[in-house]
């Protein structure tokens, strides 16, 4: 073989292992490429992913916000209507208030209706002596009436009439506008055991607020179409 065949022979390889090189190149190159499409794609679909769940956090976090206040606003509302009703009820109490100062203006029946609350108040203490305190203005006609509400009383237990003793202490006065922030009674009675201990308050203004307690889910119904809790 001469130079010349030689020379061809090594071209040929040169040609060959160059071709090779530039395949191996071009397969590097492409799976390179595909390697960081791929990755590329990963990335991208993380941070999709990602400001997906901020995004759904925000929203979660704009509902509990939205739901907050609406509950704010909705308990804001109940209390206001609560607060109108609570004052319509009380505005009826300071009338019906207002009407008992009336009652003591009609001497015959304030004065059968003061032996009533004794007799009433004697048969719950069942006291064989017994201390009363009124207003000063009634005392004259609740000793008017003490014989009678202790014979009734008498009759209707079948004891002996109580001892009853006008304590010299007396229950506060009607309202009035020199003191109208004081303590005051519209009239009635407190009886007590003679120590003390056993106390029967019957004063109207007491029996009016027992009354008005017991009455208020009706009072509420009748008002507001509802029984008030």
């Amino acid at each position: 073989m001469n130079d010349a065949d030689v020379s061809k022979q090594i071209q040929q390889m040169v040609r060959f292992i160059r071709q090779e090189a530039e395949e191996k190149a071009n397969e590097i190159s492409v799976s390179a490429e595909e390697e960081f499409n791929i990755e590329k794609l990963q990335l991208v679909e993380a941070e999709k992913k990602k400001i997906r769940q901020e995004y759904e956090k925000k929203e979660k976090q704009v509902e509990v916000r939205k739901k907050i206040e609406y509950s704010m606003q909705l308990n804001a509302s109940r209390i206001k209507v609560l607060q109108a009703q609570d004052d319509v009820v009380n505005s009826m109490k300071e009338a019906a208030s207002k009407e008992l100062l009336n009652v003591s203006h009609h001497h015959h029946v304030y004065k059968r209706l003061l032996k009533d609350l004794i007799v009433q108040s004697l048969i719950r203490l069942k006291e064989p002596a017994v201390l009363l305190r009124c207003r000063k203005d009634d005392i004259y006609l609740v000793e008017s009436v003490l014989d009678s509400a202790k014979e009734e009383y008498s009759e209707k237990l079948n004891v002996h009439a109580p001892e009853i003793i006008v304590d010299s202490v007396y229950l506060p006065p009607a309202p009035s506008h020199y003191n109208a922030h004081g303590p005051f009674c519209s009239g009635g009675v407190v009886l007590a055991s003679r120590d003390g201990k056993i106390v029967c308050e019957n004063t109207l203004d007491a029996r009016l607020d027992v009354v008005f307690r017991k009455k208020l889910p009706e009072i509420r119904k009748w008002l507001f179409g509802q029984v008030a809790a």
